[in-house]
């Protein structure tokens, strides 16, 4: 008798190890199901005014880093971590707009781990392309970039 409760004891917790473990793969597969894959369109750089920051970031910036810079644009979802949170920038540095970092990120390119591989736009490049008509040194680049610093240095929280 003690043999036959041991063995309907086993047989129990194998059937509830058994249940826990097809629970666990059908859940696994049930959320690798319901997940959303996002791409992120590359189109090419549209113009924009030189002069306007606001205008440059609501046309490149925005659809990462989100509307109000908080990095919770349309395109975030796609990256590994989310977009740096840009109206933290001075928060983040002791209450000073780090200007030349941003400038240096702009002009050169980031290896900013949060962007998974290097997905954030070298923007000199690309600005560079759009005034191809421009001498190298006519500044019009340098002003864009500048600009949108300075766009940027407003969002920042107060």
């Amino acid at each position: 008798m003690m043999k036959n409760i041991r063995s309907l004891y086993l047989r129990a917790n194998l059937s509830t190890l058994l249940f826990a473990v097809l629970t666990a793969i059908a859940l696994v597969f049930i959320a690798a199901a319901q997940e959303k894959v996002v791409t992120v369109k590359n189109v090419p750089i549209a113009y924009t005014n030189p002069a306007s920051g606001s205008e440059m970031y609501s046309v490149y910036c925005a659809v990462c880093h989100g509307a109000t810079g908080t990095g919770n644009g349309p395109a975030a979802s796609a990256f590994a971590k989310p977009p740096t949170n840009l109206t933290m920038l001075a928060k983040n540095n002791n209450g000073n707009y780090p200007d030349r970092h941003v400038y240096a990120v702009l002009r050169f390119g980031t290896s900013v781990p949060a962007h998974g591989n290097i997905q954030m736009p070298v923007w000199s490049t690309l600005f560079h392309s759009l005034n191809s008509g421009d001498p190298p040194d006519s500044g019009v680049q340098t002003m864009r970039i500048h600009n949108l610093v300075e766009y940027i240095r407003s969002l920042q929280a107060k």
